[in-house]
């Protein structure tokens, strides 16, 4: 039984291995979510092998009394399902800050978090330079504003190059 087991997982591992895909070198665009509040991120992807690449997402938010922004850095591995569809895995982190408009003088409200997340997400490659992707992102915060798990889901719109 362990033998079998073994044998699966690397024919597992082989065939992942074998079905390396060629990425974009770059992609820049939007990853539209809730994001714990921050909505839209600026998202960037930039390939570094043939399967796998790193994703920068800069969310910024502004509201009635509070001020924001969220950084998420992360590492993905890609594999090809038919053409261009391919789905994706990764695991990164962030920082985050908050700042609260209407306080006392003196009094310091603003926040900073950090955050491990992950990420699972299926994408579609056009023929021409668009990418169109959704993932899931469970964030696990550390801070005060955030101490929480955060699930956040979102549709990537990118233009690569």
């Amino acid at each position: 039984m362990k033998r079998l087991f073994l044998v699966a997982i690397a024919f597992i591992g082989f065939t992942a291995v074998s079905n390396a895909q060629d990425i974009s070198d770059n992609a820049i665009g939007l990853r539209l979510g809730d994001s714990d509040g921050f909505g839209a991120e600026i998202s960037y992807q930039r390939g570094l092998g043939d399967n796998n690449r790193v994703e920068i997402d800069l969310g910024l938010r502004s509201g009635n009394g509070y001020d924001g922004f969220k950084l998420a850095g992360l590492y993905q591995w890609v594999w090809n399902i038919d053409g261009g569809f391919n789905w994706y895995a990764g695991v990164g982190g962030g920082v985050g800050s908050y700042s609260f408009d209407n306080v006392p003088p003196g009094f310091d409200d603003s926040e900073t978090f950090f955050f491990a997340a992950g990420d699972v997400g299926i994408e579609y490659n056009f023929d021409f330079p668009l990418q169109l992707s959704l993932d899931a992102r469970p964030e696990l915060g550390f801070g005060d504003f955030r101490d929480d798990l955060d699930f956040d889901i979102a549709l990537g719109i990118r233009y690569r190059f």
